[in-house]
């Protein structure tokens, strides 16, 4: 391990043990969250492409209500008690679907819940963990670390499509659901683990950020909406996340439909989509071990917030020349390692400038309301496309016009992380 982190990343000896527990930790939350995913995927065909909207709004309805219960219980509970707590609550969560699809797995109820609960919570996992990480490192170690970080969890995000595609014929779904939650077991460990480490490297005089995570957050349970509105900086995040999901929707549709007519047994739908899952996960960490670090250092975060959205410019032009399974399959592959390698750690980075509040309150609501809304928007949109006879090329021309201003909003969220980030510095500097 020692030498695998100085080849992929300047990291100091005070911080091998921190990013070694990140790491860890990434892995096996990422690795349980890609043998949830195809599950989740695969109960959006048994549901039908036809009533994705539907699935979209029970999702956005969820999130609407799951982020003020999480933000109310920021600010009375002790964040190194909240941050297990959660992880232990989806652990429980897992285990009564994985008993329902035992029971009746090809009921169309259940595998919608499935699909409602998975996509509420995947994001809280995802947000949840990388809030901790904007709390524990410093925006310096932020652009060496994340890079690093990130790969461990694509790792495991390779591990997972493996074991689905192995396992899922033999023990259904109910058995890769009980797989992903002894992975969401030993996460809740590794979090405490990173939560003592913190305590420890702010002992020794280490700690990248001076936040403490004995105590609870001020405010109320709106407090992360209240600040995207006060702040431009959140609202240009907000505009991000929400243009990016508006892209992601479009490819999902295509992606659900094409692979509901090639495949008709649910096993062989739920491996194609772990084959995806795969090929996506096997490049992205490929290009976080070795190219990322290297890119933000050359380029900056501002180039690594706008190469995807003008890679699926690009993307969406092929596909309306040639309009097939391959090139989907293509597309989601380019879309998905764009964004895991390069856009979301960029993304992370940003959010090392903010207060720790802005931290945990504003970036959860950034990260799953206002992700779940692009996904209703957009699909509902799709819907009405579909329904006035234009699906394809109405999806075409959302997905253009949504890359497109996704890119713009891009370049000013970077352009403005930039700025605070040498005002910390200059303001550090002076003190």
């Amino acid at each position: 391990m020692p030498r695998l982190l100085r080849i992929a990343a300047e990291v100091a000896p005070s911080e091998r043990r921190a990013v070694a527990l990140a790491f860890a930790c990434n892995f096996l939350l990422l690795g349980s969250y890609y043998i949830l995913r195809p599950v989740r995927d695969t109960a959006a065909t048994i549901v039908g492409v036809d009533q994705l909207q539907t699935l979209f709004t029970g999702t956005f309805i969820g999130t609407l209500i799951a982020s003020p219960i999480y933000t109310a219980l920021a600010s009375r509970v002790r964040l190194s008690r909240l941050l297990p707590g959660v992880f232990g609550f989806w652990l429980l969560n897992t285990l009564l679907f994985a008993a329902l699809f035992a029971l009746l797995p090809a009921s169309r109820w259940i595998s919608g819940s499935y699909y409602i609960w998975f996509s509420v919570t995947n994001l809280f996992m995802m947000s949840v963990f990388w809030s901790l990480m904007v709390d524990l490192f410093a925006p310096a170690q932020a652009l060496r670390l994340f890079a690093l970080i990130a790969a461990g969890g694509e790792l495991g995000a390779i591990a997972g499509p493996i074991l689905t595609r192995v396992l899922v014929a033999s023990i259904g779904l109910s058995g890769m659901l009980l797989l992903a939650a002894g992975g969401f077991a030993l996460v809740i460990v590794l979090v405490q683990l990173l939560i003592r480490e913190k305590r420890r490297l702010q002992a020794q005089g280490h700690a990248g950020q001076v936040s403490s995570l004995e105590q609870g957050l001020r405010g109320n349970l709106f407090e992360g909406f209240s600040q995207v509105l006060r702040s431009p900086y959140a609202r240009s995040q907000a505009a991000f996340v929400l243009l990016m999901s508006w892209v992601s929707t479009v490819a999902y549709f295509f992606q659900t439909d094409l692979v509901a007519r090639a495949f008709g047994a649910i096993a062989a739908r739920a491996q194609a989509i772990a084959d995806i899952d795969l090929a996506v996960n096997v490049c992205t960490a490929l290009i976080l071990f070795f190219g990322l670090s290297r890119l933000l250092r050359r380029f900056g975060v501002t180039g690594g917030l706008t190469l995807n959205p003008l890679l699926m410019l690009g993307a969406f032009l092929a596909l309306a020349l040639a309009p097939s399974l391959l090139m989907i399959q293509g597309i989601q592959v380019l879309r998905r390692v764009a964004q895991y390698a390069i856009a979301r750690p960029s993304r992370e980075i940003c959010f090392t400038v903010m207060p720790q509040s802005g931290r945990y309150k504003t970036k959860n609501v950034i990260d799953t309301v206002f992700y779940r809304f692009g996904d209703l928007s957009s699909a509902w949109m799709q819907t009405g496309l579909r329904l006035a006879g234009f699906g394809f090329t109405g999806g075409i021309a959302v997905g253009l016009g949504a890359a497109a201003l996704w890119g713009a909003a891009a370049g000013y969220l970077g352009r403005r992380y930039e700025k605070l980030r040498r005002d910390a510095v200059s303001s550090g500097a002076a003190g």
